[in-house]
Order: structure tokens, then C-alpha cells, then sequence
């Protein structure tokens, strides 16, 4: 599947301020795309998309807020700038609780803009490298067959072959025959890697 470069969308109803940015953005050789509404960038944002948006906190029909809301729903983990003229403490708080990587009231500076624009690349970066992990370790882990399974739950609790197998009412060699079928399918060394698959899988022992 072909996959989206890291991008800059911004969405704002006022096309000098598109193009203002665009311009700002283009120029540090950052990709950038305009939308003059919510839903016409909704209607390309990919769920893999990376990045970050900067969205105008006020515009008609889904303003900054309800965008912010549907992208969560939609589970797109993209960070977002909301950029307005009418600034305020009470609505830069919600947007921030929101999950908001910043707020910037218009006309913002050129330096400003830049400094945060790449703080948000970069946690979009560490964001998308961590849930590729996370879904790397979550199919590891489902290809398990179930008594792989329990035998990964014990051996990473610390439990030796021996208990395994007592517990599980197996043969030793069972145990280490499991063993070795889950470290190839995980990919894990030893069982500290193991582990370390596992809870990052989401597994809580």
C-alpha cells in the first residue's frame, strides 16, 4: 500500500491565510496541503496519515473543536495546531485538553509557526513508530496457538520449564518445544524480549 509522506494539512475557511501558510510551509521544503473545510479534508485523510493540521479553531458548518473530535473517532492520530483570531484562555484550554499540540493566534510569526509545526512532525513520528510496534506486537502475539500462549504467560512471570510443566500438566519437552515455536513466531531472544512483546501487546499479566 502506498503510504503518505509526513504532510502539513492546514484547514481554514480563509484562503489568504491558506495561502500565507502553504507559502511559510513550502518554503522549508515540508510537504503541505490546503482544505477550505473540515470535511474536504476528511475526505482524503488517510488513517495512516502522518503529519500534523493546522486548523482554524472557528469555521462553519465543523469548526476546529468537532474536527479534533472526528479524527479521534476515527482513530487518526494526527497533531494538531489550532490557529485563530479570536484567542481566548477558556477555549485554548479545552483545545489543549482536547489533545491540542498548540495553540497560535492569528497573525502568527513566521518563526513561531516553523517551531511548532516541527515539534508536531516529530511527535507525529514517535506517535505512528509506536502504534507500528504496538500492532507488530499484537500480531505476534496472536499467532500463538492457546497452550503457546499459556506457556508464555508463565514463562514470563519467571517460571522455569519444570513448574511450567507441572502446572500445565505437560512434559518438560513439551514445554521447551512451545518455547521455541513462541520465540520464532515473536521474534523474542530470550524472555525478557518476550516480555517486553507481550506488555507492549497490551497484555496485562
Amino acid at each position: 500500500m502506498k503510504t503518505t509522506p509526513p504532510t502539513v494539512y492546514i484547514i481554514d475557511d480563509e484562503h489568504a491565510i491558506r495561502d500565507s501558510l502553504t507559502l511559510m510551509i513550502a518554503q522549508e521544503n515540508i510537504p503541505v496541503m490546503a482544505f477550505e473545510n473540515a470535511q474536504s479534508f476528511l475526505n482524503v485523510c488517510p488513517q495512516e496519515c502522518s503529519g500534523c493540521a493546522i486548523v482554524d479553531y472557528r469555521m462553519p458548518e465543523m469548526d476546529g473543536l468537532e474536527l479534533q473530535a472526528e479524527l479521534a473517532k476515527r482513530d487518526i492520530n494526527l497533531p494538531i495546531i489550532f490557529l485563530t483570531g479570536h484567542g481566548n484562555i477558556p477555549t485554548s484550554v479545552k483545545a489543549m485538553k482536547a489533545g491540542a499540540i498548540d495553540f497560535l493566534t492569528k497573525p502568527v510569526r513566521r518563526e513561531k509557526l516553523i517551531s511548532v509545526v516541527m515539534a508536531a512532525m516529530i511527535e507525529s513520528e514517535k506517535t505512528h513508530a509506536e502504534n507500528a510496534s504496538y500492532k507488530e506486537a499484537v500480531k505476534c502475539i496472536a499467532s500463538l496457538t492457546e497452550r503457546e500462549y499459556d506457556v508464555m504467560l508463565l514463562a514470563i512471570q519467571g517460571h522455569h520449564n519444570k513448574d511450567i510443566a507441572r502446572q500445565l500438566g505437560i512434559s518438560h519437552r513439551t514445554v521447551e518445544i512451545h518455547k521455541s515455536n513462541i520465540m520464532h513466531k515473536t521474534g523474542a531472544n530470550h524472555v525478557l524480549d518476550l516480555a517486553r512483546i507481550a506488555h507492549k501487546s497490551g497484555l496485562k499479566e
